[in-house]
């Protein structure tokens, strides 16, 4: 790990500014060894958190990684940093909790679709809502992979699986529809294949001051191979990425973009500023500490209990 150097004084009594710390490495930065099934999509988003720390110039310290269960939930493990993997679907709530408590911190939320869209799905809408400020990367892979093979929220018509034996029936979510008419402030889509695009997205997730969510669509291989071949041009699919004049701010315009046929565009469908949560808590405790300013613990409680009579 990189260690804080402390000022330190020379002999004629003067003190000295510390020297600045190194960019952390991914050696620095990785912690345990990742368990995912080889040829996950996960793998990549990982290394890109890594390159992200090191290209953002981000200290231990200064880092918390959050995940609920799932395949892609194991993040908190991989990364020398702040981190917890907390209970199925409520990662959100106790990243939200870290991000109003530390706002010092740059909080990240890693998840995938189960995660996100279902059990947590109540969560995902009001964070949304209140437009916290943290960063959610959702690993999309369109099926439940750590359980072996169930129908996820995001699954297609027609996908067989174990809960589903004749063909899912139920019509799936749109997860960016559901992220802008929720309130995210900042909706991208990428994929785990194309790692400049993805960089790129989560760089500016990342500096975005509000609730940003990125879907990353990351192929399980073991239960649902090919799902994203078709925006794969390796795999002779295409990577249609959104026009250049497309007006991030212009939620009908991010609408139209979402409820594309598959597999839709890829890159910036929507980012506007709004008050964060953030501020508006720090707000409400500016105002009521000016309330009391200069008073004596006791003299505060002493008024609050008189009230009470």
């Amino acid at each position: 790990m990189s260690t804080l150097t402390l000022p330190r004084t020379t002999a004629g009594g003067t003190a000295e500014l510390p020297a600045e710390r190194a960019p952390l490495t991914k050696k620095q930065t990785a912690a345990d060894h990742p368990t995912w099934c080889p040829g996950c999509g996960d793998f990549s988003v990982l290394a890109l958190y890594y390159k992200l720390i090191e290209k953002r110039k981000l200290d231990h310290e200064k880092i918390c990684t959050v995940a609920g269960i799932g395949c892609s939930s194991r993040f908190p493990y991989f990364v020398q940093a702040h981190g917890a993997h907390f209970i199925h679907g409520r990662a959100l709530a106790f990243a939200s909790g870290v991000s109003l408590s530390r706002p010092d911190l740059h909080v990240f939320v890693f998840g995938g679709d189960g995660d996100a869209f279902s059990i947590g799905g109540n969560h995902f809408n009001h964070t949304a809502r209140k437009n916290v400020k943290l960063t959610y990367i959702v690993m999309d892979n369109f099926v439940y992979g750590l359980t072996k093979k169930q129908t996820s929220p995001t699954s297609p018509i027609g996908f067989k699986s174990k809960t589903d034996v004749w063909g899912s029936q139920d019509r799936p979510i749109n997860p960016m529809k559901q992220a802008i008419a929720a309130g995210a402030t900042f909706v991208a889509r990428s994929t785990a294949t194309n790692i400049p695009h993805l960089l790129k997205m989560m760089e500016a997730a990342m500096d975005h001051d509000g609730f940003s969510y990125i879907e990353c669509l990351s192929e399980c291989i073991e239960f649902y191979p090919g799902a994203f071949d078709a925006a794969n041009p390796r795999k002779g699919g295409a990577f249609p990425e959104i026009p250049a004049d497309h007006d991030v701010t212009d939620e009908y315009a991010a609408y139209k973009l979402a409820d594309q046929t598959w597999p839709g565009a890829f890159g910036l469908f929507y980012q506007v500023q709004r008050p964060t949560k953030n501020a508006n808590e720090a707000k409400i405790i500016a105002d009521h500490r000016a309330k009391v300013e200069g008073q004596a613990d006791w003299q505060i409680l002493k008024k609050n209990f008189d009230r009470m009579k």
